[in-house]
């Protein structure tokens, strides 16, 4: 009965100072509880330039921010800061396309990220072929 008790006494020593640690922990800043609020996909950056075999609007989603925003010859995309991805123009669709064609497949799913570390928003219409590039560069080479 002894062990029992010490087993018993540990678990609390330990699993209160912890408890009240998270609930401290949670009310400081500001995280959502499990059984209410959703968890919501981070804005503003992202980050975590690691090609993994994950889906890359997921890495997008869940990437932390980067430390410094990187430009691939695209300052200009940044006059569309805080437009959303439906209103875009046939014309403005066509520049950012422009920049997804001529970047190197390396340089895709870093580049997403980029832009939407500087707060920018890519049109809808270009969402797929971006898709599309970032998953080219996460396959294996046939040539190789």
């Amino acid at each position: 009965m002894k062990p029992v008790l010490i087993i018993l006494a540990a678990m609390v020593v330990v699993g209160l100072p912890l408890w009240l640690h998270n609930r401290w922990h949670r009310r400081h800043t500001h995280e959502p509880r499990e059984e209410g609020n959703p968890v919501v996909a981070p804005t503003g950056c992202a980050a975590d330039c690691a090609l993994q075999p994950v889906c890359p609007s997921q890495q997008l989603l869940t990437a932390r921010c980067q430390a410094k925003i990187d430009y691939y010859d695209d300052e200009e995309l940044d006059r569309f800061s805080g437009r959303a991805a439906g209103q875009y123009s046939p014309d403005e669709v066509d520049q950012w396309r422009e920049v997804l064609m001529t970047l190197q497949p390396r340089e895709v799913l870093p580049w997403g990220q980029s832009i939407r570390a500087r707060g920018l928003v890519m049109p809808a219409a270009l969402r797929d072929e971006f898709l599309a590039r970032c998953s080219e560069t996460q396959q294996p080479s046939a040539n190789v």
